[in-house]
């Protein structure tokens, strides 16, 4: 995988970045800053003319998305319950620590989307 043609363009300086697939195809990078968080499609991606959003409620464009708390999309692909308490315990971490539940339980969720640590691609 080249990952030197995604150009990083939002002006926040990034904690955790992971990289945001959608049917095996990068589709954008999802960024924890000290203001919050920042989803941007991968330019590439936004190109495709059978380009999908990753969510309804993140519609494709060039420009970022910024919010304050975890994007509810993404919030959403964390587990809960019982699942959540095997994660928190067994990767000690946080359940108030958003981006790391979704880096350590979201790499193979059921639909299209998958979430991969950043630090973890070659």
């Amino acid at each position: 995988m080249n990952l030197a043609r995604y150009r990083w363009t939002a002006t926040h300086s990034s904690m955790r970045k992971a990289k945001v697939f959608f049917n095996d195809i990068i589709a954008g990078v999802l960024s924890e800053t000290e203001e919050g968080f920042v989803f941007q499609y991968d330019p590439q991606y936004v190109q495709k003319k059978d380009a999908e959003p990753v969510s309804l409620t993140l519609p494709i464009k060039s420009e970022p998305y910024l919010s304050k708390v975890m994007f509810p999309f993404f919030d959403g692909l964390i587990p809960e319950g019982w699942l959540l308490e095997i994660a928190e315990k067994n990767w000690k971490i946080n359940n108030r620590d958003r981006m790391g539940l979704l880096l350590a339980c979201c790499r193979d969720c059921i639909g299209a989307v998958s979430i991969i640590d950043d630090s973890n691609i070659e």
